[in-house]
């Protein structure tokens, strides 16, 4: 209701119904793209696969429902993604980098125009392994090739990746929103009538008490994301007195909000698309022609399978590091101390400065551990609600429903400070 009752209030502000008109046009572009096939591609043959294996549903979740198609953007943002991770890492490692991070907004921009021009060669490896992987299959997905013919669907797939990954600059531009994430969001959203039908089919042959058990499940996993994604820890910040002529200034007392969940939804995405590469690669080295090759892209297929206990362990690691990691990069506790000490600001009991920027990391890791154990947890529901509930055909996973969630409270949150801010405007 609340979402509802923004938008309403939002479409009558010109400029911001502007900015929703050009991420609704956007998304109609993205799902009409995302309909136009590669050539050379048995469809059909494609979605017999795909209902029968969790990893590729895994992949088309974070491809924005593209790879079912196996569209022009297939890849989906995966390159831009991992690309993006790849120069966090680099900026970690290399001073220059490091340097170029901190010089404002043109730095930014430099890093990013580096993270694209990394997106390419990812795009291309990562279509040419995906084509390999298809083909391995023998179900006659994709007819045999010759070199030209492999090149075009690589180059295809390569400027699919591309150009989805400049719609969503776009929509970050001009639009509402992160735009990574709203194209992930529409995807899903995109696909959620395919996949209720899916598990509508398969409705009549579980108990009811199995329905029950996954319906109750859905409900607390959606109110547990909004809680923590609302959830906040409230640092008390004090303002001393300040006299100037004869006049006092100053004084009073606010709080500071740290978020339980700081690092929002990215985490996830991060974390899904590292750890379902070690299965993309196995399955790429199942199509060599070396026996010890073939025999360990095998095992690394068995030990990653979304089913498998070292997936689930895997993954759950690989999103509590990165919500610590993305934590690190959005929040520095240095610079807002040393934001509350220019300002006369302190915290009862805490001397401003080093000792300030201390507590406010000490609070920041207590906090963020309980923030990543959940974000975990959700990304490995599938499996827990698999084991319960007997469901394999799930309408949307426990990634799904965290994204779709945290997209529509962050976009909410963006278009209700949007509103408060014309509202000073015009006071």
């Amino acid at each position: 209701m609340k979402f509802l009752k923004v938008f309403s209030r939002v479409f009558k502000i010109r400029d911001l119904r502007k900015k929703l008109l050009f991420t609704g046009l956007i998304f109609i572009i993205f799902r009409a793209a995302a309909h136009v096939p590669v050539p050379g591609v048995d469809r059909q043959a494609l979605s017999n696969l795909f209902s029968k294996s969790q990893f590729l549903s895994l992949l088309d979740i974070f491809s924005g429902g593209t790879l079912a198609n196996f569209s022009l953007m297939a890849l989906g943002v995966g390159p831009y993604i991992n690309a993006s991770i790849i120069m966090q890492l680099l900026t970690m490692i290399f001073p220059a980098l490091e340097e170029l991070s901190k010089e404002g907004e043109f730095g930014r921009e430099k890093i990013n125009q580096y993270t694209r021009f990394l997106t390419v060669p990812l795009a291309m490896f990562q279509s040419f392994g995906m084509i390999a992987i298809l083909k391995q299959q023998g179900l006659g997905i994709i007819s045999e090739q010759n070199l030209v013919s492999l090149l075009a669907m690589i180059l295809s797939m390569t400027a699919g990746t591309v150009f989805l990954m400049w719609l969503g600059e776009l929509i970050s531009e001009y639009g509402i929103g992160n735009g990574i994430s709203m194209v992930i969001f529409a995807g899903i959203v995109g696909r959620l009538p395919v996949s209720f039908f899916q598990t509508a089919s398969i409705a009549d042959t579980l108990n009811f008490f199995n329905i029950a058990v996954f319906a109750a499940m859905s409900i607390l996993v959606i109110s547990g994301i909004v809680f923590v994604n609302e959830a906040t820890r409230k640092i008390d910040i004090s303002y001393a007195k300040r006299i100037r002529g004869s006049k006092l200034y100053g004084g009073g007392s606010t709080y500071l909000p740290l978020r339980v969940n700081q690092a929002g939804v990215i985490p996830i995405i991060f974390a899904v698309s590292l750890v379902l590469m070690p299965s993309m690669v196995g399955r790429f080295l199942q199509t060599v022609d070396k026996a010890n090759l073939v025999s360990f892209g095998q095992r690394l297929v068995s030990l990653f399978d979304p089913s498998s206990l070292t997936y689930n362990l895997v993954y759950f690691l690989l999103v509590i590091a990165f919500t610590y990691f993305y934590t690190a990069i959005t929040f520095n506790p240095e610079k807002i101390a040393e934001q509350i000490k220019k300002n006369g600001g302190f915290i009862p009991g805490i001397r401003p400065g080093k000792p300030t920027a201390l507590y406010l990391n000490k609070v920041l890791s207590r906090i963020t551990l309980a923030g990543a154990i959940f974000l975990g947890a959700v990304a490995i529901l599938p499996s827990i609600a698999r084991s319960l509930t007997g469901i394999t055909t799930m309408a949307i996973g426990g990634t799904g429903i965290l994204i779709v969630v945290s997209v529509v409270l962050e976009t909410t949150k963006s278009l209700e400070s949007q509103l408060i801010m014309r509202n000073y405007d015009d006071f």
